[in-house]
C-alpha cells in the first residue's frame, strides 16, 4: 500500500483546506480503517481523525471535533480530510494511512496557519 497526500498550505487561522490522500495497492479505502495524522518537529504523530470500514464510524482527536471532517471516495481511492476554522495550533505535516497497519508513511502535506 502506498499514500500520497496533498492539498496542505498557507491559511489564516480561522481559514479551511481540505487535504486529500491518494490510496494505491491491491485494495480500496473502504476496506480498512483509515485515519489522517500529523505532525510536528520534535513530536510524535498524532492520530487526528479515522473512519471505520463497516459502518463508516468517524472518530476524531479531542481538539479538531467539530472543526476537521474525515471521508473517503470509493471509487477514485481517496481519504480526504475538510478542516474548518483551522487555528495555531493545527499546523503540521498531515499524513494518511491505514490504521493498525505497518504501511510506509507517504511524504506528508504540510498545513501553515498564519496571518
Amino acid at each position: 500500500a502506498q499514500f500520497t497526500e496533498s492539498g496542505g498550505g498557507l491559511v489564516q487561522p480561522g481559514g479551511s483546506l481540505t487535504l486529500s490522500c491518494r490510496a494505491s495497492g491491491q485494495f480500496t479505502v473502504n476496506e480498512y480503517t483509515m485515519a489522517w495524522y500529523r505532525q510536528t518537529p520534535g513530536k510524535e504523530r498524532e492520530l487526528v481523525a479515522g473512519m471505520t470500514t463497516n459502518n463508516h464510524k468517524s472518530y476524531y482527536l479531542e481538539s479538531v471535533k467539530g472543526r476537521f471532517t474525515i471521508s473517503r471516495d470509493t471509487i477514485v481511492n481517496i481519504m480526504y480530510l475538510r478542516m474548518d476554522f483551522l487555528k495555531p495550533a493545527d499546523p503540521a505535516v498531515y499524513f494518511c494511512k491505514r490504521k493498525n497497519f505497518a504501511d510506509s508513511w507517504g511524504p506528508g502535506t504540510q498545513v501553515t496557519v498564519s496571518l
